[in-house]
């Protein structure tokens, strides 16, 4: 079993910027942080025009940002190269800069890419906060969504806690709070999801399902704000289940099942993903054997399994 860790303490870390001696044109660096969340704990479709909307399950796993800036150049280059949507935000916010100037974005992240974990959101996140911090430019929340509203759909990693999200807005509907540790037992069903080609399938959803999904993101809320594990995880499972009309995940009747069997709290999944995950309440005292049991039926159903701890942000029971 992967387990994950970070020596990171906190999702949205920033670091002070550091002078950059080593360089001959005196450049700044900056550092930050951005966690990421597994899946969702609710996505769909509200009635009326506000349309699309998520709820986050913060992880603890991060990706971090480095910036250096040269202002002898005004060339942009980010290690690892692919990242291209990275080098536009950074393209954007330098364009704001006072002066003329360019730098080495490097990006290193424990979030594996198309698997609906937001490593996307979290390499925007933590570019833009890196970048402030060496251009000394503050990057509050609404600043950087409206970097990103010109690049893709954004889960909402940029606040704390578990929030409702207007992901294709770009745009926070609610902070909803904070939820005692949790551990999800996750598998991979295999192959990438491009976020953005997701996003432009159209919903088939009626008016009745969105209606439903209207309850169910009432029922959470309830649910954050009483720290009420056991009703977070049937809300999970439910809007697993009717993201089958989306994105059909083929096993997830036999995770659904493994769950009940186990005594887990219900069934998360990766709407634009390929992740499925159990989860278990930290506190639970049956909390070791529940693990093991759940380990060794997602290696039966996947052939690999990995378990993440969920960000609680000073919350402990």
């Amino acid at each position: 079993m992967a387990v994950s860790g970070n020596a990171l303490e906190h999702e949205s870390t920033v670091l002070p910027v550091v002078p950059d001696t080593g360089s001959p044109h005196g450049g700044m660096t900056g550092i930050s942080t951005a966690f990421g969340t597994f899946g969702e704990l609710l996505q769909g479709v509200l009635p009326g025009p506000e349309g699309d909307f998520l709820v986050t399950l913060p992880i603890a796993r991060w990706t971090v940002a480095t910036f250096r800036v040269d202002s002898g150049s005004t060339t942009v280059r980010v290690v690892p190269e692919h990242k291209r949507k990275a080098a536009r935000l950074l393209s954007m916010i330098i364009e704001e800069a006072p002066v003329p100037m360019g730098g080495v974005l490097t990006l290193d992240s424990a979030l594996p890419e198309g698997k609906g974990l937001a490593s996307s959101s979290a390499d925007l996140v933590a570019t833009a906060r890196a970048a402030g911090n060496a251009l000394g430019m503050p990057m509050p929340p609404r600043r950087i969504e409206s970097y990103l509203r010109r690049i893709e759909p954004t889960d909402g990693v940029l606040y704390d806690g578990i929030v409702a999200y207007h992901h294709r807005q770009v745009r926070l509907r609610r902070m909803l709070g904070s939820l005692s540790p949790m551990t999800v037992v996750g598998i991979d069903e295999g192959g990438t999801v491009d976020t953005v080609a997701f996003n432009r399938i159209p919903k088939p959803f009626s008016a009745a399902e969105r209606r439903a999904y209207e309850r169910l993101l009432a029922h959470l809320t309830t649910a954050v704000r009483r720290d009420d594990l056991r009703e977070v995880g049937a809300v999970a499972t439910r809007s697993a289940l009717m993201n089958q009309a989306l994105r059909p995940k083929r096993t997830l009747e036999e995770m659904i099942a493994a769950c009940t069997d186990i005594g887990g709290l219900g069934v998360v999944a990766a709407h634009s993903g390929t992740s499925l995950g159990i989860l278990i309440d930290n506190a639970d005292p049956e909390r070791a054997a529940k693990l093991t049991r759940a380990v060794r039926v997602c290696s039966e159903l996947a052939g690999n399994v990995t378990a993440y701890r969920t960000l609680s942000f000073g919350q402990a029971r």
